[in-house]
């Protein structure tokens, strides 16, 4: 039986002009999960990621604390969906930069919410991205990706979109609480997964072991 580890990339540049890097604690994060593995003598067979920039930034510092690691796999079917697309679809470009600009950081999760909500139900559609069921079934090949054949342990960094999607799938959620798991991952959290010829079973989510102690407590973020 396989064990695959979800990788949420570590914090990203939000609320900036290019979301798609990490700052210097995403950094940190990163070179800090690397040496929770090594700490503990974790070997892995197989290596899977996103294309985005923050994935492989995020897997850069997991490598530097991590010797050893396979060559990746990179797979665009792992990537997040494009929440300002979606936004922009769901409100229109000038509501939404009016919402913004007179809301906070709450009130941008609040209207993310619904946006995915609709994306999910199949309300909102627009051909500057994809449906759902699109998104679900690029994810679903990555996860096959990752429990072919052949490696004992896997990592897999991706984003909380996929790995929401992956834990609704195997558990059998509902798409909007697979969304609801999204909006509470935390960057670099880990959650594993168990799998045979024939079962996948969740066997965590969202775990930070290398940030809790009471040095890193700041350290925990969401986005």
């Amino acid at each position: 039986m396989a064990e695959i580890y979800l990788i949420r990339h570590a914090q990203a540049a939000f609320g900036t002009d290019d979301y798609d890097r990490l700052t210097e604690l995403g950094h940190r994060q990163s070179r800090w999960l690397g040496e929770y593995f090594a700490e503990r003598g974790l070997h892995f067979d197989r290596v899977v990621s996103g294309t985005l920039r923050r994935h492989r930034e995020t897997l850069a510092g997991i490598s530097e604390a991590l010797a050893g690691l396979p060559a990746t796999l990179a797979l665009e079917g792992l990537n997040e969906y494009q929440a300002d697309v979606l936004l922009a679809a769901h409100f229109g470009r000038d509501n939404l930069a009016r919402i913004e600009r007179d809301g906070d950081r709450r009130a941008h999760f609040r209207i993310l919410r619904e946006t995915l909500y609709a994306w999910v139900d199949g309300a909102l559609q627009t051909d500057a991205h994809a449906p759902f069921e699109a998104f679900t079934a690029g994810v679903r090949e990555g996860l096959a990706a990752a429990r072919a054949p052949g490696a004992e342990r896997v990592l897999v960094v991706t984003s909380g979109g996929p790995i929401s999607t992956l834990i609704g799938t195997v558990l059998g959620l509902a798409p909007r609480t697979m969304m609801e798991l999204n909006l509470q991952a935390r960057n670099t959290g880990v959650t594993e997964f168990r799998a045979g010829a024939r079962n996948i079973h969740c066997v965590s989510f969202n775990n930070v072991p290398h940030l809790d102690r009471p040095e890193r407590r700041d350290a925990i973020t969401y986005s």
